[in-house]
């Protein structure tokens, strides 16, 4: 199982498509102890992966300390970061401290484009300097890209950049129309599209050693299915049954793009919000509706929960909106 926790609201960036809308450092942001008492209850829930991410989790001054107690608890600390912070000594402070891997985000080859889409200046120049930085000190990195209309044609050549860098992983994250990224949904991938992407990052995964996984893309499994490709990866979207995230403030949440509070890790403890939401409970149940729901890949694929709630009115089991499959037998 895998969590995430948005560490901090602060960023140096101001990205296009943030679904937290980060910049400014949120009121009221958990404090190191509560951080920590949360890390010790995700623990007990029994997560074994614990992201990082923010916001920008390196403008959190405590963060070193938080990673050393997550990685005391058996958990594996990783990271969610625009690079731009891991300077040769950060990067050292976290392999000591226990991190066992930094996905850093590059969404272009042409640095002006990513720097354009990031709202910031030598942002390209910054992850691939941070990326480098994790190599010379033994720290396992991935690139994570975000998929739009204007990028998808290069998905393959930053793949070759990744595999070129040494990268463990290129993981692509398709947009979901929260936060800031309601502002850009028309640049995001129709049906068509998002299916031939997919089916080429799935041939694409046949070429190279290094993992290539979709993002809030649940087809793919099916679309390796079907190529007969095998993967590690056995379900889709997770949320609500492997995954879940946290706020800066404690919010509980089924994932990231699926905003709606679940809990409040101030009011009662994490593990036991896991247990008994009733909106996780639901997600369990796999009883989708439409297309989702009487597809035979219901159970390894699911669809986007967050992306059927955007486009169905806040309606979570409703079908997902972007699969040319739906309901299809065999």
């Amino acid at each position: 199982m895998i969590i995430s926790w948005n560490t901090t609201n602060a960023c140096n960036m101001h990205c296009a498509h943030c679904y937290r809308d980060a910049g400014c450092q949120a009121e009221d942001e958990l404090s190191t102890a509560e951080g920590k008492q949360m890390l010790t209850e995700i623990a007990r829930a029994g997560f074994k992966i614990m992201i990082f991410s923010g916001g920008e989790p390196l403008l959190r001054p405590d963060i070193i300390e938080l990673v050393q107690h997550a990685s005391n608890l058996g958990l594996r600390p990783v990271f969610g970061t625009n690079g731009t912070l891991i300077t040769p000594e950060m990067a050292a402070k976290l392999k000591a401290a226990g991190t066992m891997g930094v996905g850093i985000s590059l969404d272009s080859l042409d640095a002006a484009k990513h720097d354009r889409f990031r709202d910031f200046p030598h942002a390209w120049e910054g992850a691939v300097r941070g990326m480098r930085n994790c190599r010379a000190a033994g720290l396992p990195f991935q690139i994570h890209t975000t998929v739009m209309d204007w990028n998808a044609s290069e998905l393959e050549a930053i793949t070759d950049f990744a595999v070129a860098e040494k990268a463990v992983a290129h993981h692509f994250f398709f947009l979901v129309p929260t936060g800031r990224a309601a502002t850009i949904e028309a640049e995001s991938l129709r049906a068509e599209a998002y299916e031939d992407v997919l089916t080429r990052i799935m041939k694409k995964q046949q070429t190279v050693d290094i993992e290539l996984k979709p993002t809030c893309a649940p087809q793919f499994l099916r679309i390796a299915a079907q190529m007969g490709m095998k993967t590690r990866f056995r379900r889709g979207c997770l949320a609500g049954t492997a995954y879940c995230i946290v706020s800066p403030r404690g919010k509980v949440q089924p994932c990231a793009y699926l905003n709606m509070e679940i809990g409040d890790v101030r009011r009662q403890p994490f593990d036991e919000i896991w247990r008994t939401s009733e909106v996780l409970q639901r997600l369990r149940t796999m009883d989708y509706a439409g297309g989702c729901g009487s597809c035979d890949y219901k159970r390894v694929c699911g669809g986007c929960r967050a992306r059927a709630a955007y486009y169905h009115e806040g309606d979570y089991m409703a079908e997902e909106p972007w699969c040319l499959y739906h309901g299809r037998k065999g």
